[in-house]
């Protein structure tokens, strides 16, 4: 028994979801009409302003209006005043006096907390340890390993200083954080 393929038909589509968004309509150009009506009416003006020159002789000149001198105003009468009085002359004494006066001030000895120091790291293996030695020494810093032998066992620190002042300290430990080291702690030497 042979099929006909060509007789069974086609089976239904389904309907194609293209739905296209219908184009926005675009508001209507109001800057660009007011230039254009703008130009319009300046054109038509130009019109009428040029409308009888051509009638004119060529060697006519145009009339000059003929103008008559009008009566000036009569100035009120000014009502008697009294006269300003003159201008009286400063006396600045700050000029003469500034230039020779010396300020004492009063400024308080600060007094050094002591030499400081900044750890970085504490670790239970030196290797650990000196991988982030190693990391500071990439920034230009010199750091130290040292041993702790305490209650919790061996502990391996990772030390920079001294520092005489913690401002010098804060430096150092902004250039460490660049690279990503930010566990340091600054105290002072013991």
């Amino acid at each position: 028994m042979a099929k006909d393929y060509a007789g069974r038909g086609r089976p239904a589509r389904k309907p194609a979801r293209s739905r296209r968004k219908a184009p926005a309509k675009k508001p209507f150009p109001w800057p660009m009409a007011l230039v254009v009506v703008a130009l319009v009416c300046f054109f038509g003006y130009l019109l009428l302003t040029i409308q009888g020159a051509s009638d004119k002789p060529d060697g006519a000149t145009p009339e000059t209006p003929v103008t008559t001198p009008k009566a000036e105003p009569k100035p009120k009468p000014k009502k008697e005043e009294a006269p300003l009085p003159e201008k009286p002359e400063e006396d600045w004494q700050y000029i003469d006096v500034l230039p020779n006066t010396e300020v004492e001030v009063e400024v308080p000895e600060q007094e050094s907390a002591g030499p400081y120091q900044m750890q970085c790291g504490s670790f239970r293996s030196e290797d650990q340890a000196n991988a982030m030695r190693a990391t500071i020494a990439f920034q230009g810093l010199e750091s130290q390993v040292r041993r702790s032998e305490g209650r919790n066992g061996v502990w391996f620190r990772v030390v920079l200083g001294p520092y005489e002042r913690k401002r010098m300290a804060e430096k150092d430990r902004h250039t460490i954080q660049r690279a990503g080291i930010n566990t340091c702690q600054i105290w002072l030497w013991n």
